[in-house]
């Protein structure tokens, strides 16, 4: 997949205003994982995870991607009218239907033209919206388009503890549910738009995808649980992003010293170390934000990427590797020319 003439104008981030360490959750665990022999420090230990963010009680996803897709506009300096779709992301939803698009596009007051749908594919689902909209700008479709997501961990979280606690669960059911700790909140929205009508904008220059569906049960979420295989996640991720990556190496160009920052979607300290060392990466271009903010979901990629720019990691002319992988499993790769 190459485009020609599709660029990133506008970006913008939402931190959830609620800071949750996982020293609060091991505290509320404690019964499970004294009875257990477990140690004190369990979720921070074993995943690097420092905190989390929750939103208020009640806020919906749809409101903090209309927050994030609000700065966005502001950041891309166009007039909202202008934009032709609206695509979300988000894992988390108000409702089963309307859609979260359908939310956003009427927050925005966005014009009856504007189509609008929402992008379902675990964490991956960020960078196949960028791909949609890419597609539909290269044909000439629209000329202008956003990507909104918007997570929530409060309630999957709090339900997770109540019921473990309830159940007197065993190890092994600690152990599937272990994941749902290290899921966080946030908001991200960015704006594309056709690169002949944007020239100081960012190129998207194209990118590659690769599906292992043979493990689609190896994670399995709903709204107030989450059960996953770990280990044999872990396993299977790695192989499948090395397999993606040895793709974009092929088709991209791509050679890793010559990238200048990879923005990986977030998990844990060990599998962000694991694939940095498989794929050969300068560890010091790969910025974190899971030791703050856990991970969260498809919004991770635009979320980092956000606050690398914040922080000056990235300048103009950089060349940017976005790598994505959802439960599935699925895994996308893209380059940006910053």
């Amino acid at each position: 997949m190459d485009f020609q003439n599709v660029s990133i104008i506008g970006l913008a981030h939402v931190d959830a205003p609620h800071r949750i360490t996982s020293t609060e959750l091991e505290e509320q665990l404690a019964p499970i994982i004294k009875g257990m022999g477990g140690r004190s420090e369990i979720i921070q230990s074993l995943t690097g995870i420092v905190a989390r963010r929750f939103w208020d009680p009640g806020q919906q996803p749809s409101e903090v991607a209309t927050m994030a897709a609000e700065r966005a506009i502001e950041d891309a300096g166009i007039d909202k009218s202008r934009l032709g779709i609206l695509l979300s992301t988000s894992v988390c939803r108000d409702y089963i239907e309307p859609s979260v698009a359908c939310l956003v596009h009427g927050n925005l007051g966005l014009s009856p033209d504007c189509m609008n749908f929402d992008v379902c594919n675990a964490c991956l689902a960020f960078l196949n919206g960028m791909e949609i909209i890419g597609n539909m700008i290269e044909r000439g479709q629209v000329e202008y388009g956003i990507v909104v997501d918007g997570e929530g961990s409060r309630f999957v979280v709090e339900s997770t503890i109540h019921r473990l606690l309830d159940s007197g669960c065993d190890e092994d059911t600690f152990r599937s549910n272990f994941a749902t700790f290290t899921l966080g909140s946030g908001a991200a929205a960015m704006v594309l738009a056709r690169s002949d009508l944007a020239p100081e904008g960012h190129r998207l220059l194209g990118g590659v995808s690769v599906a292992e569906t043979e493990h689609n049960n190896l994670c399995r979420g709903q709204v107030d649980h989450m059960e996953t295989d770990a280990s044999a996640l872990l396993v299977a991720g790695l192989e499948l992003a090395e397999r993606t990556f040895k793709k974009a190496c092929r088709e991209l160009g791509w050679k890793p010293d010559d990238l200048d920052e990879y923005v990986l979607h977030q998990v844990s300290a060990v599998h962000t170390a694991k694939l940095t060392a498989l794929l050969g990466l300068d560890e010091g271009k790969v910025y974190k934000t899971f030791p703050e903010f856990g991970n969260i979901g498809p919004a991770a990629i635009p979320f980092t990427l956000s606050k690398a720019l914040e922080l000056g990691r990235v300048n103009k002319g950089d060349r940017v590797a976005l790598m994505g992988i959802g439960s599935g499993l699925n895994c996308s790769m893209m380059e940006v020319v910053w």
